[in-house]
């Protein structure tokens, strides 16, 4: 029998791929059923850097030889307890009534090797406990961890900018310290005013402490100055820094100049200085957002000798010209003029140094992202010591993300373009991740989503941590290519 169908004669085609599976959608509705019955699932799975990091660089060892506790706890050591209140910071809770969320976390516990952890009250009474140097010995592992990453992270600069101010945190009640000052969002009310300098590179924390609410004094600003001086890394040879009416005073200068420190500062409003402002020889700047510009050698009262002002001026439209001048903190005016002052020992022509202070307007980002992000302002305690020994704490949990950066930056990125992506916007990209930890033949490992957007950078990221070993002077370096100027 002959078949003469069309089907019969056709050629079949052959198979070009294997044929697309299409996945079974996940339909979730409010009948969908649900229990507790997972085990080690963390929402946390972004700590596993950071357990990295801190492993490699020899955390531990540094805090237990550094950090000088005589009551020693009994439930954690002193480092865990340390650990514990950094990690819990740094995942956003940054008070210690929080921690109680945390207690069966199984990715913290997990870092910290304990069953779970202990209450809120036990917390307190270790902070209680530390002395007021331990803030000065937390500052010291900052210094040294700074110096590890560096040479890890391949970080070569050699010129770097420090950025210094201060930032006015509103207490209530009876808190130890707390001065009526400078305050204003809120007049009259009680506050802290710490002083804080950032690396403007690299954004790193590098030095501060907590103060009540007066204003610095020139000793204190010019303590203040040598301290976060001395705590650069090695590589650092020339320093140029920045700051605001606040430190305006011959103490600061000082110590600038004898840490061989350029530097531009903001100048305080007095009657001699507006008079010389009155008598110097303005022209035209056409470079700047003024109507005019001068520089001028001038010697305030109190000062050894006379130092190069540059000054901008801007012409008030006559409907804003007041009888009375209006005081304000950057900017002081005169019924005709506002003006911008400032001190400096740098020679760069006058524009170029006012666009090189506004660039100091990212300092006071950085303060805000300590202040809302890591928990700066939120003080635990009515007690000066329990306050300072925390402030140093929150830096810390914000400096582990500026170091975590620096390995995830590209090799040929440059000081120039290094982004900071800010402490929030890190736990949502790279913290914030929905592990299960498993454990199997008496390995424990994590397991992440397979569709983690950005797995490409998570991974990266734990090789080069996962690389970090010692050398022959520090660490050596984990990126082909050095981070410079």
């Amino acid at each position: 029998m002959v078949n003469n169908s069309e089907q019969d004669s056709e050629k079949r085609r052959i198979p070009q791929g294997a044929q697309k599976i299409i996945p079974q959608l996940n339909k979730i509705g409010a009948s969908t059923p649900y229990d507790f019955d997972g085990k080690n699932l963390t929402a946390y799975g972004g700590l596993l850097p950071v357990a990295t990091m801190l492993e490699k660089l020899g955390f531990q060892s540094l805090v237990e030889t550094t950090l000088k506790v005589k009551r020693l706890p009994r439930v954690m050591s002193v480092y865990q307890f340390v650990l514990g209140m950094v990690l819990a910071v740094y995942v956003g809770f940054s008070r210690l009534n929080h921690v109680r969320f945390l207690l069966r976390e199984p990715m913290l516990t997990g870092i910290l090797q304990v069953g779970q952890l202990p209450p809120q009250c036990t917390f307190w009474r270790f902070l209680a406990s530390l002395h007021l140097q331990v803030a000065q010995q937390l500052l010291q592992v900052q210094r040294e961890m700074r110096q590890r990453v560096w040479d890890a992270a391949h970080v070569r600069l050699t010129e770097v900018t420090l950025d210094t101010d201060t930032t006015v945190h509103t207490v209530y009640g009876q808190q130890m310290g707390a001065r009526k000052g400078y305050n204003p969002r809120h007049k009259g009310k009680k506050s802290f005013q710490p002083i804080l300098t950032f690396i403007a590179e690299t954004r790193e924390y590098l030095g501060g402490e907590l103060r009540h609410g007066d204003r610095p004094s020139g000793e204190q600003i010019a303590r203040h100055l040598a301290s976060v001086i001395a705590a650069l890394p090695q590589q650092v040879t020339s320093i140029q820094a920045r700051a605001d009416a606040g430190f305006y005073c011959w103490e600061a200068v000082q110590a600038y100049e004898r840490h061989h420190c350029r530097f531009i500062v903001v100048a305080c409003k007095t009657a001699r200085l507006v008079e010389q402002l009155r008598t110097v020889e303005w022209k035209g700047s056409a470079r700047t957002d003024a109507d005019a510009q001068c520089e001028f050698r001038y010697q305030p009262e109190g000062w050894d000798r006379a130092c190069r002002f540059i000054a901008l001026r801007y012409e008030k439209q006559p409907e804003t010209k007041a009888a009375n001048p209006v005081e304000q903190y950057q900017l002081f005016e005169t019924p005709e003029y506002t003006y911008r002052v400032f001190v400096t020992n740098m020679t760069e022509a006058v524009d170029l140094l006012v666009w090189f202070y506004n660039q100091r307007a990212g300092a006071e980002n950085l303060i805000k992202e300590a202040n809302n992000d890591a928990g700066l302002a939120a003080h635990p305690s009515t007690r000066w010591t329990m306050n300072c020994n925390h402030f140093q704490i929150a830096m810390l949990a914000y400096n582990l993300n500026c170091w975590l950066l620096l390995f995830h930056r590209e090799e040929s990125t440059t000081a120039a373009e290094l982004k900071h992506t800010t402490l929030a916007t890190a736990r949502l990209r790279f913290l914030f991740l929905a592990a299960k930890i498993w454990r199997h033949a008496g390995r424990v490992g994590v397991s992440y989503s397979d569709q983690y957007a950005e797995r490409g950078i998570f991974q990266r990221l734990l090789e080069r941590l996962r690389s970090i070993a010692p050398g022959e002077k520090g660490f050596r370096p984990v990126l082909v290519t050095a981070l410079r100027s």
